[in-house]
């Protein structure tokens, strides 16, 4: 009974064995598909180092590729198991469940991407920063709950980037982002009367997409915020301006990628994508009227104050 058994098993395990030099070459194989996705799922959710050349994120790619190859040549003999229960799962999170091929192939992308073209970051010292001046006016006036700010905002979502549809878990960010290029490629900068400042709401600007920083970036949170975006205002030395939230380092990778090789390419082109990390490493990206491309480089950068709109 017990030898028979034996027998059957050993059997099966022939017929499971794979010839050589093609159990290599698919050991390799395999390799390389359960590296990328694994590799960047540790990626993600560990705090980078930022070593230069990205040479943490080689040496853990590196790291988990001898691993895995150690391991699926100790398991050689049910490489094509292995094989055939990987793809299952992959073809299951394309089809039904939230991590395919398609995510794969994109995160792998972004973060390609992001190891060639860094972008930018800055920290922000929080219990450093003074009160917001003439808060209440401002925050009065980001009228975001009027028809007019939401109606501007909604045209611009349909205008820009409407049709990119392969990153959909970041359709609403695009939408901020098509937001920014409305007011950025029309706006028109107005000075206050001398000696006075004069604060604009949000629906006032929207007449003739003119005036000065702090009216620009009262118009700018309101649209963002109409649509369900979380804007803030930074005051520095004789400036304010817009920023927008955007998530996590791992957001961020995306959005870089997105802001330089999809959405605004030609402004961004050899420039880098400039943001701020606040203290609970919530990513913040610069949308400044002096802005071509969200990130852009800061016009001003010692930070005073800052006003959170969420």
């Amino acid at each position: 009974m017990v030898a028979s058994a034996k027998n059957s098993l050993q059997l099966l395990q022939d017929r499971l064995r794979i010839p050589k030099p093609w159990d290599k070459i698919i050991i390799l194989a395999l390799n390389l598909l359960i590296t990328v996705p694994l590799f960047i799922i540790i990626h993600q959710n560990i705090t980078p180092l930022n070593w230069p050349y990205a040479l943490d994120k080689i040496g853990l790619f590196i790291l988990l590729l001898v691993v895995l190859q150690l391991l699926l040549v100790a398991l050689r003999r049910i490489t094509f198991v292995s094989i055939a229960l990987y793809i299952v799962f992959l073809l299951w999170g394309t089809l039904i469940g939230d991590y395919g091929f398609g995510e794969v192939y994109s995160d792998y992308e972004s973060m390609i991407y992001t190891m060639q073209d860094n972008p930018y970051p800055q920290d922000i010292v929080v219990d450093k920063l003074l009160p917001f001046p003439n808060k209440t006016k401002i925050t009065k006036a980001i009228t975001f709950d009027h028809y007019k700010v939401r109606n501007f905002a909604i045209m611009a979502a349909n205008k820009h980037f409407k049709n990119i549809k392969q990153y959909p878990e970041y359709t609403y960010l695009i939408q901020y982002f098509a937001v920014f290029k409305e007011i950025n490629s029309r706006w028109y900068y107005v000075k206050d009367p001398v000696g006075h400042e004069y604060i604009a709401t949000a629906d006032e600007s929207l007449n003739y997409l003119s005036g000065d920083c702090d009216d620009h970036s009262i118009l700018m949170a309101a649209a963002v915020k109409s649509i369900g975006g979380i804007p803030r205002l930074i005051h520095t030395q004789g400036h304010i301006y817009p920023e927008l939230y955007v998530g996590t380092h791992k957001d961020m990778e995306k959005v870089n990628f997105l802001i330089k090789k999809v959405l605004f390419p030609k402004e961004s082109q050899h420039k880098s994508v400039h943001y701020h990390i606040d203290e609970r490493g919530n990513i913040w990206l610069n949308l400044d009227y002096t802005a071509k491309y969200p990130g852009g480089p800061f016009m001003k950068e010692e930070i005073l104050s800052a006003l959170t709109l969420n």
